[in-house]
């Protein structure tokens, strides 16, 4: 398993962030929250086999604080610690990035990804920007240290 950044435009990583996507849109129907993705995020890849098989994103660091978005990993390799690792990975590279504390929103339909971030040490926080009115959101943080 190779863990590594791309481009926003890499064919394997916008096939699987639409895949991440129509997950969102069927866990959350009615929520417009979910819908965009924003491309000043840089993002790290799982690749397998030299498929990509998860990423996650990672917003510009400001005043010490980054942000996770669109963590996923493809249904077919769940299961394998992939997702934690791209954690982990992230967090490394936040850290080299100048942040000393990492925040994320996540949802109510979504508990194995509360139950992985809360098993890697980010505690709730209360809601931020566009989540802060939204009842499904789920905010966490973690100070990187």
């Amino acid at each position: 398993m190779l863990i590594e950044p791309r481009r926003s435009d890499d064919l394997g990583l916008v096939l699987l962030l639409d895949l991440a996507l129509k997950e969102l849109i069927s866990r959350y129907p009615d929520s417009s929250s979910t819908h965009a993705v924003d491309r000043a995020t840089d993002y790290l890849v799982a690749a397998a086999d030299g498929d990509v098989v998860g990423c996650i994103g990672l917003m510009p660091v400001v005043d010490g604080v980054g942000e996770i978005k669109r963590m996923f990993v493809h249904e077919a390799h769940r299961g394998r610690g992939i997702a934690r690792r791209l954690v982990t990975s992230v967090e490394a590279v936040a850290r080299h990035r100048g942040a000393t504390s990492l925040r994320l929103a996540t949802g109510t339909r979504q508990p194995e990804a509360v139950a992985l971030y809360e098993s890697a040490g980010y505690r709730p926080t209360p809601p931020y920007g566009k989540y802060v009115d939204d009842p499904f959101a789920r905010c966490y943080r973690k100070e990187l240290g």
